[in-house]
């Protein structure tokens, strides 16, 4: 069984094992001088106006009092009269990732490092969902926003699980007025509130991965495939859905929820790894499972679905991850708990990898093609560890039986990566979600010799390519919005978060 298989929970707000924990009123805030100076003072919830600035302490990352602070006060320290002590609003930097929440705490974000920042909340978590490309224009950066998703749900009972249609609307900018312009009636405020609009299939397994194909826009046909628990990969046509939400009157006939095609070749051995290839129009579909094969499905001339009968094979772990290459069309890479990252050419009669290199001790979760720089990938692991490579340089690595080096690695989150992806336009820029409850968001390009780059506002072991950490619950899987830049969209224990941060 893969490390995130679903299994059966008893309330229909949390992921399987979750522990919901209460947690302090501290804000969350960026790891860069220039994004501690952006984001300004928090606010007291409270109200309480300070009489001298002498009264707040100011502390470092790990909660201690900055050094440069200490000297003035010692005395204090020394009488146990401490404005730490007495004050529990104190300004700290916090990182979620470096102490679990505690009893009767809770984590705030302060809204001005976010230029957009909503939640969702569904019936059931999900594991999995993605975005669907739609006909509004690429490049969209005026508010408010409106995107499409399909979302794979992990319900109590396996005859509850749904695939929901979801479209988002009214996704409105951060307000960063004064107090008195928040000072609205209640009228004005619901007229702000984003709009959820939601279709359902009745699914008879849980979603372990969905996505979206990547050519629905430009066609009459929204298809997405789903991997379920069960082992099956459904194919189904959600065009009537989604065209449901901007046709008043139009009624989705019950046939629209029925799949294109039930693929069957895993047998009752369920996968994780799934991926539409960005180049065939037609439609090309790899999927991966537990045992370790891969299979090729394809649509026909004529409309129909056919599955290649020889899987490939060459992993002696489950297949955790698929990504196609996003300029070659008969080129894929595949990512295994066996720790190895392999990769394949469609045109080999054998299906034998081409290419096999060791670049983890543990499993291989998620990767990420880069779509700009067709020679890069980023992979994350189990044991926290994400990292770059270089293509171009597996070949002489194979030959000369040497270990491979990653062009860039980060030791950073401390629990298992749990989603990876390239900016669709930036190729410095990576966002990463780990199990450690946040998603990161990273820029390769900042230099390590960079002065202002290595000042970290007093924050033990922080790289300085990190530019963003956000808290999620639970967090399972986070995607650049395609034709939003700077949007994220991420699934974890508490619904759907979207958010776009003023570092990106």
């Amino acid at each position: 069984m893969s490390k995130r298989s679903a299994e059966t929970i008893e309330e229909p707000t949390k992921l399987k094992n979750g522990q919901r924990e209460e947690p302090v009123v501290v804000p969350a805030v960026g790891t860069t001088e220039h994004d501690l100076a952006e984001m300004g003072e928090f606010e007291d919830q409270y109200g309480d106006d300070f009489e001298s600035d002498d009264e707040v302490l100011e502390a470092g990352a790990d909660g201690n009092p900055d050094p440069d602070s200490e000297d003035d006060e010692e005395q204090q320290d020394l009488d146990g009269d401490t404005a730490m002590d007495e004050d529990p609003n104190v300004i700290q930097v916090y990182l979620p990732s470096r102490r679990t929440l505690g009893k009767d705490e809770i984590l705030e974000p302060d809204p001005s490092a976010y230029d957009m920042l909503h939640s969702i909340n569904t019936t059931w978590p999900c594991l999995s969902f993605d975005i669907i490309k739609d006909g509004l224009g690429d490049e969209r950066r005026n508010y408010p926003a409106t995107t499409y998703l399909v979302a794979g749900s992990q319900a109590e009972r396996a005859n509850k699980n749904e695939i929901t249609v979801l479209k988002l609307s009214s996704l409105n900018k951060m307000p960063q007025d004064d107090d008195e312009d928040e000072e609205e009636d209640e009228d004005s405020d619901t007229e702000d509130d984003p709009i959820l609009e939601s279709r359902i299939i009745p699914v008879q397994s849980t979603i372990n991965r969905i996505r979206a194909g990547p050519h629905s826009h430009e066609s009459s046909e929204h298809l997405i495939a789903s991997m379920n628990e069960n082992g099956n990969v459904l194919i189904h046509d959600i065009h009537s859905h989604i065209l449901s939400f901007d046709t008043p009157g139009l009624t989705i006939p019950t046939s629209a929820n029925s799949p294109l095609v039930t693929l069957k070749m895993h047998g009752r051995t369920e996968g994780y790894a799934i991926d539409w290839s960005p180049l065939s129009s037609r439609g090309q579909l790899l999927t991966g499972d537990n045992n370790g094969k891969i299979f090729l499905t394809s649509r026909t001339e004529t409309g129909g679905w056919k599955t290649d009968a020889n899987p490939f094979t060459g992993h002696t772990g489950s297949i955790e991850e698929i990504q196609w290459s996003p300029t070659q069309p008969t080129i894929f890479a595949s990512g295994s708990s066996d720790g190895t990252v392999k990769i394949w050419d469609l045109r080999s009669k054998k299906h034998k990898p081409q290419l096999s290199v060791d670049v983890s001790s543990s499993d291989i979760n998620v990767m990420s093609w880069n779509k700009r720089v067709d020679f890069l990938l980023a992979t994350g692991a189990d044991d926290g560890v994400w990292g770059v490579w270089d293509l171009r340089t597996f070949p002489s690595a194979v030959s000369s039986s040497t270990p491979i080096v990653p062009t860039a690695q980060f030791t950073f989150h401390q629990s298992p990566i749990t989603s990876i992806e390239f900016h669709p336009t930036e190729d410095s820029i990576v966002s990463v979600a780990s199990a450690d409850n946040t998603v990161t968001l990273w820029d390769l390009g900042v230099e390590l010799d960079d002065e202002e780059s290595r000042d970290t506002a007093g924050v033990e072991d922080i790289p300085p390519q990190l530019l963003f950490v956000h808290y999620m619950k639970d967090v399972k899987e986070a995607h650049w919005h395609p034709q939003i830049p700077g949007m994220m969209i991420s699934t974890g224990g508490d619904g759907l978060g979207v958010f776009k941060t003023i570092s990106v």
